[in-house]
């Protein structure tokens, strides 16, 4: 009976997220529903160059070695019923080879990028960074393109962040785990 009830709960929770209008964004986490406006103007333009930079040479491997999934905005549900998405998020060919046939991912990505806004940054560092380090994401990078900063967290064996490194301002850098190119940060950060 309380396994029906739970699942009831999840259930409605999973339908309220739905019914969420398209010029919001929705997520649940830890059994809460989260809706928050769509990202602005500087927040897009982070997230849109980040990933162009990292599908050319990650994905497409154009200037770099190929090998990965890079998308924006998937749909994880790393816990049934409750759907993040993440601005960006990178897989290893070699861990998943093709893309799944859902409208969702069920496997946790490789590295993932949150670019914060005020509206969402506790969400982003204190209900998902935890998330992502209980299902083994093994690098959370958190992009702040106000401050104009990248804040790097590598996981450890233990599932806790540690190495955390942040670069700022115009600097160019090599960061994992996409070393293999340079990015130069100016590019993230409206003028």
């Amino acid at each position: 009976m309380a396994m029906t009830a739970q699942h009831d709960r999840r259930q409605a929770l999973y339908d309220a997220y739905c019914a969420v209008p398209e010029h919001r964004r929705a997520e649940i986490i830890d059994g809460t529903l989260y809706v928050s406006p769509r990202p602005a103007p500087r927040h897009a333009n982070a997230t849109s160059v980040l990933g162009g930079e990292l599908n050319g040479a990650f994905q497409r491997g154009r200037g770099g070695p190929g090998g990965w999934w890079i998308l924006d905005e998937p749909e994880l549900q790393l816990v049934d019923l409750e759907p993040i998405a993440p601005d960006l998020a990178g897989w290893r060919v070699e861990r998943m080879p093709t893309l799944p046939e859902t409208a969702h991912f069920t496997l946790a990505p490789d590295w993932i990028c949150e670019v914060l806004s005020k509206s969402i940054e506790a969400i982003d560092r204190h209900k998902k960074l935890p998330l992502y380090a209980k299902h083994g994401v093994r690098h959370v990078w958190l992009v702040d393109p106000i401050a104009r900063s990248l804040e790097v967290h590598a996981l450890d064996d233990d599932h806790r962040w540690h190495d955390v490194r942040i670069y700022e301002g115009d600097a160019r850098v090599r960061v994992e785990p996409f070393t293999a190119i340079e990015l130069d940060l100016s590019a993230l950060w409206v003028r």
